[in-house]
């Protein structure tokens, strides 16, 4: 309290929120050890359950507190984007904002995000976890929710777990797919991003079809 939080080491923050260590450990001993082994809270992030199990001294609870913070960590940043980007105006905007939280992911996440008329989100919702084989079933949720909140565009996001971004034959036959839909609706399919590693593939950017104008 007396010299804040921004003069605290990562090994410090860390023992803060473990509170207690273990017979032998201080609180900072154990943080310490996180670190030695994570070296940072993003490789920590998304660290698999067996990581965890080497540490002596962090059971459930504890790593439960870590992941928590770590996550509200991921959710502010997602809504200090939000509140900085009024309007998105390039596939860089949406990027910026989703790419820290997906580019770690070990499984593929489809969000869709949806836009008033003045190109500002009014929601950005999780549709489906793993690769979309059948596509047919996520369009219809898709197209279902741009209409329940009256969006008058969207925006497809997914992330490839390999940190590679070249679209697959799936990728591009599910963008062509959703924008003949929303094209039937009269609702703009203004791009389909796909998160890498540090890195993303914009289907706009490149001049792929289908992106529409509806």
């Amino acid at each position: 309290m007396r010299c804040g939080e921004q003069q605290l080491s990562n090994s410090e923050l860390l023992a803060i929120l473990l509170s207690t260590g273990t017979r032998g450990q201080s609180a900072l001993d154990l943080a310490r050890n996180v670190m030695d082994k994570f070296k940072t809270f993003r490789n920590m992030s998304y660290a698999a359950s067996s990581d965890w199990k080497t540490l002596r001294g962090l059971g459930p609870a504890k790593i439960a507190q870590i992941r928590a913070a770590l996550e509200i960590g991921r959710r502010f940043r997602e809504d200090e984007m939000r509140a900085v980007v009024t309007q998105i105006k390039s596939s860089r905007e949406i990027a910026e904002m989703l790419l820290p939280q997906m580019r770690d992911l070990k499984i593929e996440i489809f969000k869709a995000v949806f836009l008033d008329s003045q190109n500002r989100i009014i929601e950005i919702t999780d549709i489906a976890q793993g690769t979309v084989n059948c596509a047919s079933p996520f369009i219809r949720e898709i197209c279902h929710k741009a209409l329940a909140l009256f969006a008058v565009s969207l925006i497809c996001v997914h992330n490839h777990p390999s940190g590679e971004v070249s679209p697959s034959p799936q990728d591009r036959q599910f963008t062509k797919d959703l924008a003949q839909a929303s094209k039937v609706l009269g609702i703009k399919f203004l791009d389909h991003l796909i998160i890498g590693d540090n890195r993303y593939y914009s289907f706009a950017d490149q001049d792929q079809p289908p992106v529409n104008s509806a």
